[in-house]
């Protein structure tokens, strides 16, 4: 069964060339095509949600941040792709915390979309270096003066370390010897006790403090 994917582009050749591109991918299919926020949610109202929203930035009547902030507040089993022009560390955080669970420029090759669509279906996730790097240094000092303050367990912190890798949860419980449940309650466990909520913040945490693979 190929995953459906919903376009919010109000730049229509850019969305048509998207379509044709994602249509070789046989694990995935475009269901709909969008101007803008309010379009998608007029057009959803009429069918099945998709499982991933490739969206833009930059839209007429609602824009990329409006339409994720909604998604995450009545959808948010909707995994949200960003793809825009905007590189900026403002957008790109902001997107982040209305929701978006991955992030790409739209000068990326249709090889690099395959691999984010693959990864943010398999991982939950996917933002390439440069967008990982740039929410490094947007954090602020105080996390790192906070770091030793918060006890995690060894096994929490070799856990947080694999959250900076590529490995899913499941590859990361056989490299632990553990069960997948016992990944998700250390997981739980660093959110309650970092005060995160996803993967991402997770392997932002771990890179920023010196914990990766």
């Amino acid at each position: 069964m190929a995953y459906k994917i919903a376009i919010v582009d109000d730049h229509i050749l850019i969305a048509d060339a998207l379509k044709g591109i994602i249509s070789k991918f046989a694990k995935f299919e475009v269901m709909l095509v969008c101007e803008n926020g309010l379009d998608f949610q007029n057009k959803i109202g009429q069918s099945s949600l998709p499982d991933i929203v490739l969206l833009d930035i930059s839209m007429p009547i609602m824009d990329g941040f409006e339409t994720a902030k909604w998604l995450k507040e009545t959808h948010p089993e909707v995994l949200i792709m960003v793809l825009s022009m905007q590189d900026d560390e403002q957008s790109l955080i902001k997107m982040i915390k209305n929701g978006a669970k991955g992030y790409m420029l739209k000068n990326a090759r249709p090889n690099d979309l395959i691999m984010g669509l693959d990864k943010l279906i398999t991982r939950g996730s996917f933002f390439p270096e440069w967008a990982t790097q740039k929410v490094v240094t947007s954090i602020s000092e105080n996390t790192i003066n906070a770091a030793p303050k918060i006890q995690l367990s060894e096994r929490e912190l070799e856990f947080l370390t694999y959250t900076t890798s590529e490995m899913t949860y499941k590859e990361i419980a056989e490299r632990m010897f553990c069960s997948p449940r016992t990944i998700e309650n250390y997981r739980d466990s660093l959110f309650e006790k970092l005060a995160l909520k996803s993967r991402v913040g997770l392997a932002v945490y771990a890179l920023k403090n010196g914990y990766s693979v």
